[in-house]
């Protein structure tokens, strides 16, 4: 591994480090957890006291059929927006782990925002 992609590496670690210590899901506010790969988006909600996944969706599903853009996070972010509303859960901790929140995550969570969900 070169220095520049180790330095990128130990600032995203710090990063995920700074955001999870103080995540925390609840049956309340459960987590939703945002993971970005290089082509695919997935997003969880999570119960963290009880260890169990609420809901989930990604962009490797049939309603999404796009891959990684700010067009499938609006889509993924209205959808798991819809999720939640069907369970009656109305408030969420957002967990984005490594990533800023800027591009695809803004348009994630603006979409779930839309659909009625605070955080």
């Amino acid at each position: 591994m070169n220095k520049a992609r180790k330095k990128i590496t130990e600032i995203q670690q710090k990063r995920a480090m700074r955001v999870r210590k103080r995540t925390r899901g609840t049956a309340q506010a459960p987590r939703m957890c945002v993971v970005k790969s290089n082509c695919h988006i997935s997003v969880q909600v999570i119960d963290d006291v009880k260890g169990v996944t609420i809901a989930s969706t990604s962009t490797m599903s049939k309603e999404v059929g796009k891959k990684r853009s700010k067009e499938s996070g609006k889509i993924l972010g209205e959808i798991i927006g819809k999720k939640l509303n069907s369970l009656g859960i109305e408030r969420i901790v957002f967990d984005r782990g490594p990533f800023k929140y800027h591009g695809i995550l803004h348009e994630l969570a603006e979409a779930a925002r839309a659909q009625g969900i605070r955080f």
